[in-house]
């Protein structure tokens, strides 16, 4: 037995450090990033046999709109001020994102004292876990240019971190359910300790990560057509660049898929435990779901990571087609098909438009600027994820009006977002930022 862990650690380890990531230090960020995952479904699971399975539907629904609303106010309040506020961490970031995780460490740790009852305790503790797990998402995609290998592109580089998430969630999943057996606690303890483990490999990442030599702050914005104008004018704090316009209608295309995935999860949560399709059990429905969801974001990911750079602009028009697509069919004929469908394809459009953007940042953003980028653009990505979360909770459980309102987000997306896309590609990309 201990031979057998001995060998898939160093296979592990092998597969980590291949490409010069072990020499980056991106190795380090990946199997950080797995440890994060791992922990964060430990919890999921802890919360969704508490807040969601154990209790009536109408009384979980209440429960996660509740949960949802602490989350969403003081976020949306935050994200403004986020970007900017990572933009002064320059020279911190191992330390802030070790504070995250022991942050989630010590809430996870007191959720297990109050968890089985499920009280209004929980909700601050859980609150404060879901923001810790966004401010260390953030810092992440701040953190990963940092680490690039030579001659390893941004896209790859981020499915290799996001690629190690999932397997490290597919793999905490039944770890946690078999705690869960054990009792409600288990899987926070278990959580808590994974988060330690995850803030003592923060302290190992290279010291590169605090670095801020030659970088500046940027702001999203598309004004490529303003003249440069001197720095240092009152009220214009020097060196602020602005993203350029691909980059800023990758980005409100990249907020529509988010804004799907966030409202496919937590209206098809409730819709398939109410109304099951297909005449499938509660339990079944949502695990096709989820296991569909799953498995389109992997090949999303295997799939931006082979296409690379090619056409990012066209790629997230594309994707957005078939996103759209497929949430009018399902609203057309709303059953198990169309339902699995729609959580398979908005799970692939969702991981190659995210790896689009990151292409077309490292193509069209400058250097000096491009950290800044990550940090502010992943805040907006968040925040869109909890805003669609929000219209799934507050739906009415009907599958057709649903699949409407997915299909509307989308088309809201793709009718701001897909001119300015394929102008950008038909240029070729050459529109590079300029300073505003």
């Amino acid at each position: 037995m201990g031979r057998s862990a001995g060998a898939v650690r160093r296979r592990v380890r092998r597969t980590t450090h291949a490409g010069g990531a072990g020499e980056s230090g991106l190795a380090k960020l990946i199997e950080l990033h797995a440890v994060h995952s791992a922990g964060d479904m430990l919890i999921t699971v802890a919360l969704a046999s508490t807040v969601f399975f154990s209790v009536p539907s109408g009384e979980a629904r209440n429960r996660v709109a509740l949960y949802l609303l602490v989350t969403m106010a003081p976020f949306a309040l935050l994200a403004p001020v986020v970007g900017p506020l990572l933009d002064r961490m320059q020279h911190g970031r191992r330390a802030a994102m070790a504070g995250s995780l022991m942050a989630r460490a010590a809430l996870a740790w007191t959720m297990a004292g109050v968890v089985s009852t499920a009280g209004l305790g929980l909700y601050p503790a859980a609150l404060g876990v879901l923001v810790a797990s966004k401010a260390y998402g953030v810092l992440r995609s701040a953190v990963v240019p940092r680490l690039l290998p030579a001659r390893t592109t941004l896209v790859k580089a981020n499915s290799r971190v996001t690629l190690a998430g999932l397997l490290a969630t597919a793999v905490a999943a039944p770890v946690g359910a078999g705690l869960h057996v054990i009792g409600p606690q288990w899987p926070l303890y278990g959580a808590s300790v994974i988060y330690v483990g995850g803030a003592l490999m923060c302290m190992a990442l290279p010291a590169v990560v605090d670095s801020a030599r030659g970088e500046g702050k940027a702001r999203l914005s598309a004004d490529e057509e303003a003249p440069p104008e001197p720095t240092g004018l009152p009220g214009r704090p020097p060196g602020l660049l602005g993203v350029g316009p691909s980059v800023l209608h990758a980005l409100q295309g990249n907020c529509g898929l988010r804004a799907l995935s966030g409202f496919l999860t937590m209206f098809l949560a409730f819709m398939l435990r109410e109304h099951p399709v297909g005449g499938l059990s509660p339990e079944l429905s949502l695990g096709m779901v989820a296991v569909a969801a799953g498995a389109g974001n992997a090949l999303g990911t295997a799939l931006g990571a082979w296409l690379k750079s090619r056409g990012p602009e066209v790629i997230i028009a594309t994707v957005l087609v078939c996103a759209l697509s497929a949430a009018v069919v399902a609203a057309g004929w709303f059953g198990v098909v169309t339902v699995v469908l729609v959580a398979a394809v908005a799970g692939i459009t969702q991981a190659l438009a995210k790896l689009s953007l990151d292409a077309l940042i490292q193509r069209d953003v400058p250097e000096r600027v491009r950290t800044s980028t990550f940090a502010r653009s992943e805040t907006v990505l968040q925040l869109s994820w909890v805003v669609g979360g929000g219209l799934g909770i507050v739906l009415p459980l009907n599958g057709a009006l649903g699949m409407a309102v997915a299909a509307a987000l989308v088309l809201t997306a793709f009718a701001v977002s897909v001119r300015g896309l394929l102008g950008s590609a038909r240029r070729g990309g050459a529109t590079s930022a300029r300073v505003a």
